[in-house]
């Protein structure tokens, strides 16, 4: 054809392929794998977080410290997403999921360099991710999952996380009576449980509330600020004069126009405050404006009104009186209104806020996370959502587990064991699978002040004669023990959900091996 070039790609796209795309991704990968690394276990460290604004996050919850970093690399972007996976679907394990995800990645490195087919690596991976699964299952412990062993499943989970002047233990102790209050024959109803932050007050402050907190008070002075066996309406509209959809001017010739208009508007919010005394309700929640008349006739009438109401709060209303949400007044009636023990005006901190206890449905509970400052506060709410969650996921997806690195001993040990009946190549990526896992050990070693290789020969000489064997943080330093004798012990979901998210973000990133990005 007369020799002429062909231009596929634009001219100024970047391609890089082969090795050197591997490479690049996998080396993306490490990295941020890395980054959260040291956060790792009950002594783990924190990270400081600043962005463009100024503003500052201190945590060391994976997801939080991941989401947070501003990640441009495509492959690192992956092990964000595999962080991502593992908060959504069990609520912890993140910095977990992260750092297997970063080991299976190095190790698929030395396998690659070693000439070891992509193909034969994500093969030998996705098997020895079922091996895991196995050695899961064989150690989940054969256990009644009471408040006692809840209540070390959450403090396990916060251990090592901020929670302010409060042991983690009377934390736990909290998060369990929420779940407890929130179960149902069906399972847990996690929607059900609130956290609600305030500053102002020592973390010790922490309590449990059996109902919905409400940030919105009284539109008017002059309404209560508590009513006892409330009846309780929800409405989703404005109490506000209607206005016209459409651009609209109206000549007044006269007085008595004027005076005919204002009867009118008058007569309109009257009608309003009698149809939400009509119903009955002496409690109204609305998600829109009140008209400052409406509001005044119904404080005369000793009925509260809040305004402005977000909508996931009237979803938490509705579900904890058994009120009906009413998009016009003309649906108000007594069979929509819900009922609660009490609503009440409180302080918190320098806030007043709404408290409705004691409702219809009353499954629905807030834990009132108190702390000194914004920073304490908003580290609690990050490791109690993390402890609500591991107690749901040990009750509703498969019990619980050894902490501590035990686990991951049990599952490494268990995937060599196997590893030698696998033909091939593949038994290289199998093999190569386990000691990625062995990260997790060594790294709460490491964590706890314990030499990492010194502390992994023992966990594996006390795991082949006792069966089980984890670090557990003592003091200043760590020992090798057994964590159930410790009470440390972690859902077997967060376990599987970590295996497999990780498992799934690395083979996708080995096989890439062209990167093409336009400019």
């Amino acid at each position: 054809m007369g020799g002429q070039p062909l231009f596929i790609l634009d001219e100024d796209a970047q391609r890089t392929h082969g090795k050197d795309a591997q490479s690049s991704n996998i080396s993306a990968g490490k990295a941020v794998s890395e980054s959260v690394r040291t956060t790792l276990g009950p002594r783990g460290m924190d990270k400081m977080l600043v962005s463009d604004d100024g503003d500052v996050v201190i945590t060391n919850d994976g997801a939080t410290i991941l989401s947070e970093m501003d990640i441009e690399h495509p492959a690192a972007q992956m092990i964000v997403e595999v962080a991502q996976t593992q908060e959504d679907e069990v609520g912890d394990g993140t910095t977990t999921a992260s750092v297997l995800a970063g080991e299976l990645l190095t190790k698929a490195e030395d396998l690659l360099d070693d000439d070891v087919h992509p193909t034969t690596i994500v093969e030998g991976y996705s098997a020895a991710a079922e091996l895991a699964h196995e050695a899961i299952d064989e150690v989940v412990l054969d256990v009644d999952l009471d408040d006692e062993t809840l209540v070390e499943v959450a403090e396990s989970s916060m251990t090592g996380k901020g929670t302010g002047d409060v042991e983690a233990g009377r934390l736990a102790e909290v998060v369990v009576d929420a779940v407890r209050h929130a179960k149902s024959d069906n399972g847990v109803r996690r929607d059900n449980i609130e956290v609600h932050t305030q500053t102002g007050a020592a973390s010790s402050a922490t309590k449990l509330v059996e109902g919905v907190i409400v940030d919105e008070t009284g539109v008017h002075d002059n309404m209560p600020t508590s009513v006892e066996d409330a009846s309780i309406a929800v409405i989703d509209t404005e109490l506000d004069v209607r206005e016209s959809n459409i651009d609209a001017e109206y000549n007044v010739s006269s007085v008595d126009q004027l005076n005919a208009a204002l009867d009118a508007e008058e007569q309109e919010l009257t009608g309003y405050a009698e149809e939400v005394l009509e119903s009955g309700a002496d409690v109204a929640f609305v998600t829109e404006d009140v008209a400052d008349r409406v509001a005044s006739q119904l404080a005369k009438e000793g009925v509260f009104v809040a305004e402005s109401i977000s909508s996931s709060t009237a979803k938490d209303i509705v579900e904890a009186t058994g009120a009906k949400r009413v998009g016009s007044l003309d649906a108000l009636d007594e069979d929509a209104l819900g009922h609660a023990d009490s609503v009440n005006v409180e302080k918190q901190g320098d806030d007043d806020v709404t408290f409705i206890t004691g409702g219809a449905t009353a499954e629905s509970v807030t834990i009132i996370a108190r702390g000194s400052t914004e920073h304490v506060v908003d580290e609690l709410e990050r490791a109690l959502n993390d402890a609500l969650d591991v107690v749901v996921a040990a009750l509703d997806a498969g019990g619980v587990v050894p902490g501590a690195g035990a686990t991951e001993i049990a599952i490494a040990d268990h995937i060599r064991s196997e590893a030698a009946s696998i033909e091939g190549r593949k038994q290289l990526a199998v093999e190569a699978f386990a000691d990625a896992v062995d990260v997790l050990p060594r790294t709460l070693a490491e964590n706890t002040g314990l030499d990492a290789i010194d502390a992994l020969v023992d966990l594996r000489a006390e795991h082949e004669s006792e069966g089980i064997a984890g670090v557990i943080s003592e003091g200043q330093t760590g020992i090798v023990g057994d964590p159930v004798d410790y009470g440390i012990l972690d859902p077997a979901a967060v376990k599987r959900e970590a295996v497999d998210s990780a498992t799934e973000a690395a083979t996708m990133i080995v096989r890439i091996d062209d990167v093409i990005s336009s400019s």
